[in-house]
């Protein structure tokens, strides 16, 4: 390649505030692209030089450190996404991409310098402690997390499976904190959390992420879905922290024709422009669909939500979506860390960005995280059917599902209209 990427970054040390900069070029380059890079290479060199031969201590004045903390300062100063990536995180991101590691089972987000938990992932032992979305945490068995990266929080959460972490959050609800120890486990993640038929001929497919194969997943799920005789759709991407841009589009592509814009990415020039489009073989799902979304649905879930909602093939039914709408490209470099750089944001087909604005529900639904959370360990028992044990187990009595119900509620209008505007029937809800 003929450039590669370079960091710059201000570190505190000891007190005592240096702020320096730092650029690493590949071995045997003797020609900078440009004179600003020059003089900027050239001054980082004295900083580094100045810091690494006069401060009190050595070892952390070591150039390899040095770089290593002007990295992470560089890139995280650029967004909450933007990340160095070291040997270790640059491996747990690609667990992540697998859908299987250790650790708690949260999904979590940087914003305004505090990490959020964007959802627990379902039967999870973060679950089913009891953290919510929008619980933020404050401390990793004891430390502060301050100003610390995402890839450096996730680091602490996740580690050998039976070992035990500290988690102390703080829940906006209560303002309180509350402590969880957690031991940790193989998180392993299925992206089809729940497929069946409902009375009536509804089908309800529950994501849970997107992954390497979410898209076989769904198609697979939707299929026997099919089988069944279904007669509408409710997917529900309630709390679908997202995950890979290709699995989003495979899961949008059985409603749309071949060639059909589903998402297209803008970078920093006009031709940087990337579209997504149907590569479906078959014809497209034509029959009624609701998508059920709440403030957890972020990032590749919120793409096929707006994708469907943006070209009426869909009805939205819950609260706004979370508003992750970045795409971040990860560049390896040597000793087998790498880069996390936001590239690009994604679009809906009509031109419309989510980012850091979220996808506005046509039905609205609201509930509050902690009857979230009620309803997640509630759904996830579904061994314990009699109310009053329910209750003596878990301190509070099963709730009703709203949104769900409203989703059903606007899925059964919509097949009642099929059924009276025979010329209109399989539109989706008004295509």
């Amino acid at each position: 390649m003929l450039r590669r990427a370079f960091t710059i970054a201000a570190g505190a040390l000891c007190g005592s505030v240096v702020a320096f900069t730092v650029i690493q070029t590949a071995a045997g380059w003797g020609l900078w692209p440009n004179r600003e890079l020059d003089r900027s290479s050239s001054y980082v060199r004295q900083v580094l030089e100045i810091v690494g031969e006069n401060y009190v201590d050595p070892e952390k004045a070591a150039y390899g450190e040095l770089t290593k903390s002007a990295l992470h300062g560089l890139l995280s100063s650029l967004d909450p996404h933007s990340d160095f990536l070291e040997a270790k995180q640059y491996r747990e991101l690609e667990e992540d991409m697998n859908a299987e590691f250790g650790g708690i089972g949260v999904q979590v987000e940087v914003r305004k310098e505090k990490v959020v938990v964007i959802a627990p992932i379902a039967g999870t032992p973060g679950d089913r402690a009891g953290i919510q979305r929008g619980d933020t945490i404050v401390a990793v068995d004891g430390q502060e997390l301050g100003r610390a990266s995402m890839s450096d929080v996730i680091s602490r959460l996740r580690g050998r499976p039976g070992t035990e972490v500290t988690v102390r959050l703080f829940r906006p609800s209560t303002q309180r904190d509350v402590e969880f120890r957690l031991e940790r486990e193989v998180i392993r993640i299925e992206s089809v959390r729940e497929a069946r038929v409902l009375p009536g001929g509804i089908g309800y497919l529950q994501l849970a992420q997107f992954s390497e194969r979410t898209g076989e997943e769904f198609r697979d799920a939707l299929g026997r879905l099919r089988a069944e005789g279904l007669r509408g759709l409710i997917l529900d991407l309630r709390n679908n922290p997202g995950g890979v841009l290709d699995a989003a589009v495979e899961v949008a592509e059985p409603f749309f024709p071949a060639g059909e814009l589903i998402v297209y990415t803008q970078g920093r020039s006009p031709e940087d422009r990337e579209e997504f489009r149907s590569r479906s073989r078959r014809l497209p799902f034509d029959e009624p669909v609701v998508v059920l979304i709440n403030a957890g649905t972020a990032s590749a879930a919120e793409i096929v939500a707006g994708a469907l909602k943006d070209t009426g093939r869909a009805v939205l039914v819950g609260e706004r979506s979370f508003g992750k709408g970045s795409v971040q490209s990860i560049f390896p470099l040597k000793n087998g860390e790498g880069l996390r750089l936001t590239t690009a944001r994604y679009y809906t087909p009509s031109g419309v960005t989510i980012h850091q604005k979220g996808i506005d529900p046509q039905v609205e639904s609201v509930m509050t995280p902690e009857d979230d959370a009620r309803l997640r360990l509630q759904r996830s028992r579904s061994d314990v059917t009699d109310p009053a044990e329910f209750r003596e187990r878990f301190g509070f009595a099963p709730i009703e599902d709203r949104q769900f119900a409203t989703g059903l509620e606007v899925m059964q209008g919509l097949l009642a209209w099929d059924r009276r505007h025979p010329t209109a029937a399989g539109t989706g809800g008004g295509r």
